[in-house]
């Protein structure tokens, strides 16, 4: 498939799209008046700005459900996305994280100019999320990365990507609800770390809910202190 027929085939308007978050950007427009995509309240520990910047490009390591985390309330309020490369995804469990799933389109092969239809994507909608990113060269990547800057778009590698601002990780994954050998998993409990360079610069960390028992984002409720967690003492032996 070609950019423009990977464009075309979205058959969306951008009139309440990327179009107006270009305008903000070219004029200089003020923080929050149509520069930022919001997110789910849950996330604001760990990202720079009150939402995802225009322009930026936002890097997840590891858990297709913290993508899905980041562009469901984007969605859910009105813009467009678009997942490239990632043919695995499952759109039960986007729609349960709260994507919508009437904005998202979906080029799970996008053959064999990824890049031109990345950056065809780019040009149309609010966020696109990128898989196969070992498969993009380094100069490929910069390019789209300040692409997205300058149509106003969010990118969101699914992995490794030079010039990304932010690069979130989850770690420590608890999974929770089997008892004494019966029951069924019902949410993950995993720390979301972030760093990255210029307003990313600081570490950020939370503890969150991916998914939760309803398949979106949550806030554990039974995280023990530090001061409560059992402390490893030495023995004799």
């Amino acid at each position: 498939m070609s950019a423009m027929a990977s464009l075309t085939a979205l058959g969306a308007s951008t009139a309440d799209g990327v179009s107006l978050g270009v305008q903000a950007v070219e004029a200089g427009g003020i923080p929050g008046a149509g520069r930022v995509l919001p997110t789910r309240t849950e996330l604001a520990a760990v990202l720079p700005w009150p939402g995802l910047r225009r322009g930026s490009t936002v890097a997840v390591h590891g858990s297709v459900s913290l993508l899905f985390a980041l562009m469901s309330e984007a969605t859910a309020n009105g813009s467009w996305a678009a997942v490239v490369g990632l043919p695995g995804i499952s759109l039960v469990a986007a729609a349960e994280a709260g994507v919508e799933l009437a904005r998202l389109a979906v080029v799970p092969r996008p053959g064999g100019d990824p890049v031109g239809v990345i950056a065809a994507l780019l040009d149309g909608v609010d966020l696109v999320a990128v898989g196969g990113t070992r498969q993009v060269a380094d100069s490929d990547a910069r390019r789209l990365s300040a692409r997205a800057r300058n149509r106003g778009s969010v990118l969101l590698p699914f992995g490794a990507w030079v010039g990304a601002e932010v690069q979130l990780r989850c770690v420590g994954a608890d999974w929770r609800g089997l008892g004494q050998g019966h029951g069924y998993l019902r949410e993950r409990a995993v720390t979301v770390r972030a760093g990255g360079r210029g307003a990313a610069s600081r570490p950020r960390s939370c503890r969150l809910l991916l998914p939760a028992r309803d398949g979106a984002i949550g806030v554990p409720a039974d995280e023990p202190g530090e001061n409560t967690r059992p402390q490893l003492r030495p023995v004799a032996g």
